[in-house]
């Protein structure tokens, strides 16, 4: 059965500051508005992987606690990246109208 009203376009980012600093003075950084969800999305799946791959590495620089830490925080990293990827191909498998 075909769909009478098509699913509506993923929104796209709106502007938003980032990077919190102490000094007192607004954040520095900012999400650009007008950018596409789905092109967003890859962008979070490149830091997650880069997040992963880090962690994965100081692993070898910290001790018995600190590595337990670290095991936690990269979990949650495969978590996060699981769950994009998978919204990522539920984007992707959609046919384009």
């Amino acid at each position: 059965m075909k769909k009478i009203v098509p699913d509506p376009p993923l929104p796209n980012t709106m502007q938003r500051p980032f990077g919190r600093c102490d000094a007192g003075h607004p954040p520095m950084f900012t999400v650009n508005p007008g950018i596409t969800a789905h092109d967003a999305l890859v962008h979070v799946a490149l830091y997650l992987r880069g997040a992963y791959e880090s962690g994965y590495k100081a692993l070898a620089h910290l001790d018995e606690k600190g590595q337990s830490l670290m095991w936690a925080n990269l979990h949650s990293v495969e978590m996060a990246d699981g769950l994009i990827e998978a919204m990522l191909e539920g984007i992707e498998s959609q046919p384009v109208n």
